[in-house]
């Protein structure tokens, strides 16, 4: 997918609610809950990250590179970037590839995602290692205030931020590492939407 990612985030407490909610709006099942992981790359001077721009390597049921462009919030508290993504054949060829280039990993996250569709915008479900969240994404953000009306959620309480700059807040106060947002190292970590700085939507 080349072009421009427009979407808005919302912390939740009830997943399946939600879940139920698109099934009974016969929203139609994209990609089935499926297991993702990420790595996020940066040079030895960070300079992407101090660009606010995002170069990834993911892999679900396929493995994908992603370059991001900085984050633009509208006035109806949507954000919208640039985003180049395309397919590579290996995940750990394609992490050796970005390596000899002279980048390194710099954050390691992991979630659970459904992606349904419903009139014409994404829907996503995802677990993450410390909490439940609901994205929608489309290019007309009309339809996303009618998405999120139609599932129940709070527009005002929308997500500003991604999930690592979530993380990454709440480790520094609880003193975890931020570059390791994974399940098996916050399994017995309870994080609250207020070590966040999120309220749910639900």
């Amino acid at each position: 997918m080349n072009g421009h990612e427009t979407e808005v985030k919302f912390f939740v407490n009830n997943l399946e609610q939600i879940e139920t909610r698109l099934c009974e709006m016969k929203a139609h099942l994209i990609q089935g809950r499926v297991h993702e992981i990420n790595l996020r790359f940066d040079n030895a001077n960070n300079d992407l990250q101090s660009e606010f721009k995002v170069l990834r390597l993911r892999k679900d049921t396929e493995a994908r590179f992603t370059f991001k462009g900085p984050n633009q919030v509208n006035s109806e508290d949507v954000t919208s970037r640039m985003e180049i993504e395309c397919t590579v054949s290996d995940f750990d060829s394609a992490k050796q590839f970005l390596e000899a280039l002279g980048f390194r990993t710099v954050a390691f996250y992991e979630k659970f995602r459904a992606t349904y569709e419903l009139n014409n915008v994404h829907v996503m479900l995802d677990e993450m290692p410390y909490g439940n969240f609901v994205e929608i994404e489309g290019e007309d953000v009309s339809l996303l205030r009618a998405a999120a009306r139609q599932l129940g959620l709070k527009w005002e309480a929308s997500v500003k931020t991604g999930y690592l700059a979530l993380f990454t807040s709440a480790a520094r106060a609880l003193n975890l590492d931020p570059s390791q947002l994974s399940f098996d190292a916050l399994k017995s970590i309870p994080i609250s939407a207020q070590d966040l700085g999120v309220e749910a939507a639900d």
